[in-house]
């Protein structure tokens, strides 16, 4: 096929990378952890820990997991937040040749059930602040080994003990729980994250027999159409999309120089593959990472990004938006902010064009999933305003707008976003029919995302296809509505939905939160009249004080079309 986007890239940027330089991701953890051992890998609530820290204590979690008799290959669960003990477990179990499952520490007891009975994990690493999550759920599993970190754990001996004394008695946010140390399989291993560590300090970690072609991780996808599956990621998958993400974001740090100077923040949830991959690419660079635990808390985040200078900030839409209207963020120094990555959601022209003004940096959007190990497409980071479309599809990957048999369309047409690349999942884990259904006959994968890609590569996202409504015979796509009604005045954040209608079969709603309390719904009428053409314009205006997201902060729209009182 032809790939009109290669003669967009920038300068320096190659048209393909080579997974196939490491024997495994645990080769290339390690390559880092010995060329940067002296270097810091991350910073969180001021406590600093070395790559040779990490060497050094993944290899002792990662032998502790192997003395339990796991087979290669094994899964293992992983349910913490922006700690210095995620870094630790992730590179444990992949040196130790197992399969990381990273878990939503926000999960109900349904879904932590769902996703640890679906990948069979027969160990988990959890924060205890969750424990009682799991303690409702443990004997429906196949967990066999818990252990069980404190939020102060890695964060020093006196602070972190006074961390986790008043996460414990003073906040109070560990509910009480009691594990049973027995199951439906015999005894459980229950242990302290330390004490894991201490034991594992007296075992030599065995070298994986780990191969491009084994599972690295199962990623589960959001569940936004049903029960969530998990993507099935091969150590080729990841290293891929580590190199694809290191040729894109080179060019936008060159005036840092070396690059283990770079301040990575790492704000979004680590468990998720948008802030997953951009933390494998900072340990490839030797670059450190500012692990923030609550992102949540917006006046903690502007504090901690005013205590140094900080050059990669991912954020998904509804982030930076938020950081936006923090008086203190404003006031920030913002010369060293080299790369502003919007992902994980489409991102607005009005939040960019403030970014912009605000930041002095252009808010750069990508589009990947779960399924491309969270790279896909991304604009050009030399890029100097904002483009309104997803971008370029990144080295080695190729991308094609289909219609529903699997059949290329010309540039121009709409159709369905579909991918093939050496980052896109292999299937999803035991799923044979899902599986096939994801594939197109020639070996691309389907998105669900409908597009069109231009005479130069770029391509711009319609919608979904579920959340297209139809208004009188014609499509109406959510996003673009809400990418026009985010510009209008006093908006601060907006979603459409399709509500029935008699008339028309569906008529749009949209639901607005409001930056200008004296924002009036005929205010929000007049703009659409003057912005969109009739059959796009929304019938209902719904104002909200903030609209419902998931814990990356996507906009749920599925859930505002759920009644209130259902």
């Amino acid at each position: 096929m032809t790939r009109p986007w290669l003669s967009q890239y920038p300068e320096g940027v190659p048209h393909e990378v080579e997974p196939e330089r490491y024997r495994s991701l645990a080769a290339m953890l390690e390559e880092s952890f010995k060329l940067h051992a002296n270097a810091p890998v991350s910073v969180c609530m001021e406590q600093w820990m070395s790559y040779g820290e990490l060497d050094r204590l993944s290899a002792s979690l990662g032998a502790w997991l192997q003395g339990r008799g796991l087979a290669p290959g094994a899964r293992v669960a992983v349910m913490l937040p922006n700690v210095p003990q995620f870094l630790i477990t992730m590179a444990a179990i992949v040196r130790a040749g197992y399969t990381v499952v990273n878990v939503n520490p926000l999960y109900t007891a349904r879904e932590l059930e769902h996703q640890l009975k679906d990948s069979g994990a027969q160990a988990i690493v959890i924060l205890e602040n969750f424990a009682h999550t799991l303690e409702t759920v443990i004997d429906q599993t196949r967990l066999e080994h818990v252990v069980i970190a404190s939020l102060g754990d890695e964060l020093g001996f006196w602070y972190g003990r006074w961390i986790t004394f008043a996460v414990r008695h003073l906040a109070k946010m560990v509910p009480a729980y009691q594990l049973p140390r027995t199951g439906p399989l015999g005894a459980r291993t229950i242990v302290d994250f330390r004490q894991a560590l201490a034991e594992g300090g007296q075992l030599r970690l065995k070298p994986a027999s780990d191969t491009l072609d084994s599972v690295a991780f199962l990623q589960y996808t959001g569940g936004t159409t049903g029960l969530s599956k998990g993507a099935v990621l091969t150590h080729r998958n990841i290293i891929a999309a580590t190199l694809q993400a290191e040729a894109w974001f080179k060019p936008a740090l060159h005036r840092v120089g070396d690059l283990r100077q770079v301040n990575a923040i790492a704000a979004l949830p680590l468990y998720h593959i948008f802030a997953l991959t951009l933390s494998l690419l900072a340990i490839r660079w030797g670059a450190h990472m500012t692990l923030v635990p609550n992102p949540r808390d917006i006046p903690q985040l502007v504090n901690t990004l005013k205590r140094r200078p900080f050059h990669v900030l991912p954020a998904v839409n509804t982030l930076f938006n938020a950081l936006l209207q923090n008086p203190q963020f404003r006031q920030l120094d913002f010369s060293s902010l080299a790369l502003s990555q919007a992902g994980g959601m489409a991102a607005s022209e009005g939040t960019a064009r403030q970014w912009k003004a605000v930041t002095g940096c252009t808010m750069i959007e990508g589009w990947g999933m779960s399924e491309t190990c969270a790279i896909g497409t991304n604009n050009p980071v030399t890029s100097a305003s904002f483009s309104g479309t997803i971008g370029l599809p990144l080295p080695g990957i190729d991308v094609a707008i289909k219609d529903e048999e699997g059949r290329s369309l010309p540039l121009g047409e709409n159709g369905e976003i579909c991918i093939k690349g050496p980052n896109v999942m292999t299937g999803y884990y035991n799923q044979l029919g899902e599986t096939a259904s994801a594939f197109t006959p020639d070996g691309f994968m389907r998105t669900g995302d409908v597009g069109i890609m231009d005479a130069q590569g770029f391509t711009r996202i319609v919608d979904r296809k579920k959340d297209m409504i139809l208004v009188s015979g014609f499509n109406v796509f959510p996003s673009e509505l809400e990418n026009v009604i985010s510009l209008c005045p006093g908006v601060l954040e907006c979603a459409a939905i399709g509500i029935a209608d008699d008339k028309q079969g569906e008529a749009v709603k949209v639901f607005v939160v409001r930056s200008d309390p004296t924002l009036r719904e005929e205010d929000v009428m007049r703009y659409c009249q003057d912005h969109l053409t009739g059959y796009k314009r929304p019938k209902l205006v719904e104002f909200r004080d903030e609209l419902p997201k998931s814990n990356v902060g996507k906009i749920l729209r599925r859930a505002l079309r759920t009644p209130v009182d259902a």
